[in-house]
């Protein structure tokens, strides 16, 4: 029961995790050394994929090894590994589908939770380029009122 409960703890935590690591490198890499590839992001998608869609690879990597090893004895490896996945998993749903409507979901963009983050995601995309923008989280965002104020601040500078 122990090992059970440690690998549920495990798998929440690093789904958790994700969040964070989401933040930063879309903070720090990808409004960072790495615009050259999200600058896609911002501006309008011709075609079924963006250059930005290589970020998605980056992340899979660290859960597929870390589900191999874990399917090859290490149990603690699968927990991190699924927790990464799930997130990614979730991610993909809710900004790609959701949000950015590039293929349909069975969710309600009406919901409060989602309608939040969709504001907030719009807010971070009302610039267009490498600096200025607000709200790099997904799941975790400030109150929408909060990044209008931020973002008109920055447009004032």
């Amino acid at each position: 029961m122990g090992d059970l409960l440690l690998w549920v703890m495990l798998f929440v935590l690093a789904f958790a995790g994700m969040e964070f690591v989401a933040w930063f490198t879309h903070r720090y890499i990808m409004h960072g050394f790495l615009w050259c590839l999200h600058r896609s992001h911002h501006s309008e998608r011709h075609g079924l994929f963006e250059l930005n869609d290589l970020f998605a690879v980056f992340f899979a990597l660290p859960s597929v090894v870390l589900i191999y090893n874990g399917l090859n004895g290490h149990a603690f490896q699968l927990a991190l590994g699924l927790g990464i996945a799930a997130y990614g998993l979730v991610y993909f749903m809710f900004h790609d589908g959701l949000v950015h409507r590039r293929f349909p979901v069975p969710f309600s963009r009406r919901q409060h939770f989602w309608k939040k983050r969709i504001q907030a995601h719009r807010m971070h995309h009302a610039v267009e380029t490498k600096e200025g923008a607000v709200s790099f989280g997904f799941l975790i965002t400030r109150p929408v009122e909060r990044l209008k104020r931020e973002l008109a601040n920055r447009r004032r500078s």
